[in-house]
């Protein structure tokens, strides 16, 4: 079995874990929440409002994780890969391009990030945005491994940026 038809084996799987609604209307909300990085942009302007001994850190974090969603976006436009077409999906997605997921790649930048700051209970929220990506069908495995790679990767490299450190 070749690691297509092993990414196509999973999805199928995990979008089958979709057809209990409650496991849906959960891939759903994640998947929304997750749209253009936008639970993770408001978790750090809230992490910068509620911390303010550590708001630049906050804010500096936010951008990271901006920043690597925005570079996900670019690798999108290059690699172009087609979105999984064997499942029905169930959420609408922005573009038609799925490597690499930028919903995995904003959420383990917030992941890395704010869980530097102290805020443990994003890494659990970002690993279930990952996997509603797959339940949800829009996404095949690599396209989430990857997207976390780059997110995780973006959060490591700005670390001493982040901190107050030098870049």
């Amino acid at each position: 079995m070749d690691d297509l038809d092993m990414d196509h084996r999973t999805v199928s799987v995990l979008r089958a874990c979709g057809a209990d609604p409650r496991v849906a209307g959960a891939a759903r909300a994640l998947s929304w929440a997750g749209e253009h990085g936008a639970l993770w942009i408001a978790a750090g302007i809230a992490g910068a409002a509620a911390d303010r001994a550590r708001r630049d850190a906050w804010l500096r974090g936010t951008a990271l994780t901006a920043g690597a969603h925005l570079a996900s976006m670019g690798v999108k436009r290059i690699v172009r890969r087609p979105r999984p077409a064997h499942v029905e999906p169930l959420v609408r997605t922005a573009g038609r391009h799925s490597f690499p997921s930028s919903h995995a790649t904003s959420a383990a930048a917030a992941a890395v990030a704010f869980g530097a700051l102290g805020a443990p209970a994003v890494r659990p929220l970002a690993a279930a945005v990952c996997l509603s990506r797959l339940v949800a069908g829009v996404h095949y495995p690599s396209d989430v491994a990857a997207g976390a790679a780059l997110g995780a990767l973006t959060a490591r490299l700005g670390a001493r940026w982040m901190t107050g450190g030098n870049p």
